[in-house]
Order: structure tokens, then sequence, then C-alpha cells
């Protein structure tokens, strides 16, 4: 048997804005605004408005999860659903109500539930007002959401996470233009990263001075392995600077409390470093995570830059290094991504060495295809082993990394049901569960069913 650690997560993760639908929310976050203003620039004009019905079918939903094997589900509360008053953080009592079914559900069902606090759902009365995350103003006023989340849901929630992929929101919103507002400034988006570092300090030291027994907080990042296209100087160089803006940005503040020295020289040289206090510096330094989720879907292969990082223009991270496409990979041609399971195990391994062997988890990992339905079988399951071939492929790897000693507690897909994805909406299906969106009849795929063999199991039986 290949076997995991005892008490190991087996579950999924998603998120309440591309879940639960837009019922009974009283604020718009940026995704709602931006499908109200620009409807043509999502996927089939499908917006958030339904997503997967979750606000109203949560409790078959759950039951379905359970019966693909989940022990464990990772999800988030919507500030712009939990709060009535944005500047006073007064909750809404409905909202509270659904919350708390959600968690009630899911432990009836023996899962653990893992909730996170911000998956790129800013309300964006608060970018109207303050311009986002880009005001430290917001900052505060998050850390006053997460205390009330604390208050309401700490009692049984256990597992908390303060963001969900950060740097998707640096990237998205400020640089390369997929996220509204869809802004390119280089300068903006430095601070937003390190205002987004700073929520996430403040949020864990409101979390701390609950004292919530068993209590664990986090977050979640998007560690996607930087490899040098060569062995050659400059290509390692850009491999370097890379893995400095795309991973250490978050992680070492998050483990360490303080950002690379090397990467605020490197902004200072350039005039585009934040603004910061010697008392935010402390924040960062006194209130670091307690475990790590690690989204991982594909490697970032880059090479020394075409252009000279110094040529005259707006500057952006990416002046630096330039993607490389390796010859002969492997790819999802659906999603045009490469599929390297054994990132997983250089994952493991650099936590190991380099981050304290910090208890961790894979919080994200998993394949979008298209059109789905084309394997479905007669009984009108879909067939999709090349999802189980995908998980089993980086199960395998990531076991590696722990036999030979990374603290990994747990193994979350992305998704447990096919879920709203942003622009692409429903073009790409992740899920262990299908969704027919048109009348949310729900079914277990062929992964779940194995999914479900290797959980009962914590592992699976080697082939001779």
């Amino acid at each position: 048997m290949i076997t995991f650690p005892d008490n190991f997560w087996w579950g999924a993760a998603t998120s309440g804005p591309q879940s639960e639908g837009r019922f009974n929310k009283k604020h718009a976050n940026v995704f709602d605004y931006h499908f109200e203003i620009e409807p043509t620039a999502f996927h089939n004009q499908v917006g958030p408005d339904t997503a997967s019905n979750f606000y109203n079918s949560y409790q078959s939903d759950i039951k379905l999860m359970r019966q693909a094997g989940m022990n464990s589900l990772r999800t988030s509360i919507q500030w712009s659903r939990l709060i009535d008053d944005l500047e006073t953080n007064t909750v809404n009592q409905e909202a509270v109500d659904f919350y708390n079914k959600v968690i009630d559900s899911q432990l009836a069902e023996g899962m653990t539930p893992v909730m996170n606090l911000h998956h790129f759902d800013l309300p964006v009365e608060l970018y109207d007002k303050y311009g986002g995350w880009e005001s430290k103003k917001v900052v505060e006023l998050f850390a006053g959401f997460a205390k009330q989340c604390f208050q309401l849901f700490g009692d049984r929630v256990k597992h908390w996470a303060t963001h969900n992929e950060p740097m998707v929101v640096v990237e998205g919103q400020y640089l390369f233009q997929f996220h509204y507002p869809n802004i390119v400034d280089g300068k903006k988006a430095v601070q937003v990263a390190y205002n987004l570092n700073l929520a996430s300090a403040l949020a864990i030291k409101e979390f701390k001075a609950l004292n919530i027994p068993d209590g664990k907080i986090g977050t979640i990042l998007n560690l996607t392995p930087t490899y040098a296209a060569s062995e050659k100087a400059e290509d390692q160089e850009a491999a370097r600077i890379a893995e400095l803006w795309n991973n250490k940005l978050f992680l070492e503040p998050a483990i360490f409390g303080h950002f690379p020295h090397e990467l605020e020289e490197l902004l200072v040289k350039d005039n585009v470093m934040w603004k910061t206090t010697e008392a935010e510096a402390q924040v960062i330094k006194e209130n670091t995570v307690d475990f790590l989720g690690v989204n991982y879907y594909h490697p970032n292969r880059v090479k020394a830059p075409d252009l000279a990082p110094d040529s005259v223009g707006a500057w952006m991270p990416d002046r630096y290094y330039d993607a490389y496409d390796m010859p002969g990979r492997r790819v999802n041609l659906d999603r045009g991504w490469e599929i390297y399971p054994e990132a997983l195990y250089d994952i493991a391994i650099n936590i190991r060495d380099n981050y304290k062997n910090i208890p961790w988890y894979v919080s994200e990992n998993g394949m979008g295809v298209s059109n789905e339905e084309r394997f479905k079988n007669q009984e009108g399951m879909i067939e999709d082993d090349y999802r189980i071939d995908f998980v089993k492929e980086h199960l395998t790897w990531l076991h590696k990394g722990i036999a030979e000693g990374s603290d990994c507690f747990g193994y979350h897909m992305w998704t447990p049901i096919d879920c709203w994805s942003w622009l692409n909406s429903y073009k790409n299906r992740y899920g262990f569960i299908s969704n027919d969106i048109h009348t949310q009849i729900k079914t277990i795929k062929k992964s779940g069913h194995w999914f479900k063999t290797i959980s009962d199991q914590n592992g699976w039986e080697e082939e001779a």
C-alpha cells in the first residue's frame, strides 16, 4: 500500500463567490460588478448570479461530497455577504445563519470545515471609495471582518486561512488585466502586494487575541515552482528573480515575518518600493502562520528576458524574466497548462528544508477540461479517467515528499462540484461532481467514486 499519514485530509476546495450565487447578498464584490457592466467578458455570458447554487443546495451538496470520499472541505466566507455595514463591520444575520448551517452540515457529515476569508472577492464599494487593496483603510476593515468571522464561527471552525492566492489579486487587477478593475500599474501592484501581506498579519493578530481552543490559522499561496530554461547564468538569474517575486513575496512574510531582502533591494532600485511603517513591520513580524496551504497546478518555467531589464518603459516584474515553453512538455490542451506532477515533490522538499518544515497541505490541485459531456457513459456518469490519472500521479510524488520528512497533512482537489470560474465561467470543469448548470442536477463522476476508495483506504495498493 501507498499509505498517507493518519488523519490525512482527503477533500476539495471551493469558494463562496464561485459556488453560492448572489442570492440575498447586500453588497456586490468586484466580480459581481464586473459582470454587471461587461457580461460579454465572461465565457458564454455566464456570471456569478447562480454559480452552483450552493446557497440553496448546500445540504445535499455536502452529502454528495461525503459520498465522494471527502472528509474535509475548504470554502470561504464572503465579506460582501456577511457584513451589512462595511464601515462598521456589523453583520447580516441571514448570512450568519447561512454560514452556521453550512458549518453544521459539514460537521454532521463528519467533515472538517476549513474557512478562507478572501478569495479575490473584495466588496466593490471598498474599491470605489478607497481604491480597494491599494488602501490601508481597507486593510483595517478586513481585519475587522476577520474578527467577526472568528467570533461567530471559531467555536466550530478550527482551521482558517486569511487569503487564497493573493498574488492573483496583484497580477489580475494591477498587472495583466484579467480581474476588475484591469489596471496596469506596477507601483500600485507592489503596494497592493504589501497591503495584502499586512492584512493577513492583522487578521492573524485578531485570531491570536481570541485564543480559540485548538484553532489554527494559515494562508493559501499558489506556490508555482520556478524552473530555469537552462544552467546558463542568465537563465538561472531570471529564475531567481521570478522566484523572489512570484513565491517569496508572500511566502517569507507568512513564515518568517519579513520580506526577502533581495526583493526589497530590487524594488528600491527600481523606484517602486511600497510604503510601510515600523509599526506595520512589527505586526508582520509577530503574526506568522500556523500552517500553509499550497495551490499547485503547473510549473513556472522561465528564461533570460529577450529585452534588457533596464529598457525604458513602465515597470513590470516580468521585465527580469520571460516565460519558457519547454519542448516536449505534457500539456492539458483544454487549459493550456503543463502537467508536471514532480513539482509537488519539489515543493514538499523546499518547505521541509527552507521553511521550517511548517505543517502544510495541498490546498488546490486539479485539471480543467471542457466539454466533459463527451465522456458520459450510458448511465449518465462522466468517465474522467484523465482526472484520476492526474490526481494519482500528483499524489504519488507528494507521498514521496512526505516519506522523506515533509510535514504535509492533506490533499484538496479543486474543486468538489464544478463551479463558476471567473471570466472562464463554466468553460472548463474541475469537479469530482458534475453540475448541469441549467438544471443544477449534480452527479458524482468516476473520479469521485475513485477518490472515495483511496480516502477510505488512506491510500491505494501499489501495482505489481
